[in-house]
């Protein structure tokens, strides 16, 4: 390992003390890959990416998410922002991301990563929330883990919505169920690696096959396992940012922060580079 790293706390995440040029050069991407797989998230202090910078380091990385279908847009980058004014289509939807989550649940081959970038930041709220998901599956006793992997759970972006708008409209409902339909995913994902991971999130509605009260109770209790202090990090924002979280192995959530309060982020999600199925 050529980079140095500083880890803030022992489960997850680690910032990467690189500058701007070096990351821009390509030379560590290799070891920036590396690390956030060990990690889950990484992150790079002071580095104030235009949107042309974010992308290209991006590119460095992965394949870059395109398509106004995938919300990206045509150039790969997208205004995270609750102002309805700068991201019309997709504001609302910003106010489930209070809840624990992960990225592309309705598809077959989740993203493999986003690349975030602070350009705006709330005086209050808007700190985000990372919880490992690897390190939660390993720490796991045998004997639960061997239940858990025999189970399958349905992942509805409508149940994660509606935790932020409980009477949500009949538009709304419409349009949530046209653009998200319900997705069923093994609830331990094993990965080509060979490491195992839990699909967990607000977004999960039921365990297939099991009845509701026992279906709610494992669901809480994982939930509360996963996102304990051990396995979770906070970044606290700061001008010029740039963090990468592993969507294949973390959920995440932000902190509430209102809408007028100027946040604007800017993401750029890198495909998915393996289906998230049971293995043979």
């Amino acid at each position: 390992m050529t980079v140095r790293t500083i880890d803030p706390v022992p489960r997850i995440a680690s910032q990467i003390l690189l500058d701007k040029a070096e990351l821009l050069g390509g030379r560590h991407a290799a070891e920036i890959r590396q690390i956030l797989d060990q990690r889950g998230v990484v992150f790079f202090r002071d580095v104030n990416f235009t949107d042309d910078e974010q992308l290209a380091f991006a590119a460095t990385l992965g394949t870059i998410r395109l398509g106004a279908i995938r919300k990206e847009g045509d150039r790969g980058i997208m205004t995270i922002t609750r102002n309805p004014d700068d991201n019309p289509r997709y504001a609302e939807y910003f106010h489930g991301t209070f809840h624990w989550h992960m990225d592309g649940s309705y598809e077959d081959i989740p993203p493999l990563a986003s690349i975030l970038s602070a350009r705006v930041l709330s005086a209050t709220g808007g700190q985000t929330e990372f919880a490992n998901s690897y390190a939660a599956w390993e720490d796991l006793p045998g004997d639960e883990k061997r239940a858990l992997e025999r189970l399958q759970v349905v992942h509805s972006m409508e149940t994660l919505l509606r935790l932020a708008f409980p009477e949500p409209s009949d538009e709304q409902l419409e349009s949530w169920r046209t653009s998200f339909i319900p997705k069923t995913h093994p609830l331990v994902w094993t990965h080509r690696s060979g490491r195992k991971s839990l699909v967990l999130g607000h977004s999960v509605t039921s365990i297939v096959g099991m009845a509701k009260p026992e279906s709610d109770a494992l669901l809480r209790k994982l939930m509360n396992w996963v996102t304990q202090p051990r396995f979770v990090y906070r970044h606290d924002w700061q001008p010029g940012d740039t963090l990468i979280w592993d969507n294949t192995g973390t959920l995440h959530r932000v902190e509430p922060y209102t809408a007028d309060s100027g946040r604007t982020m800017q993401r750029v999600t890198l495909d998915g580079e393996e289906p998230l199925a049971r293995a043979a």
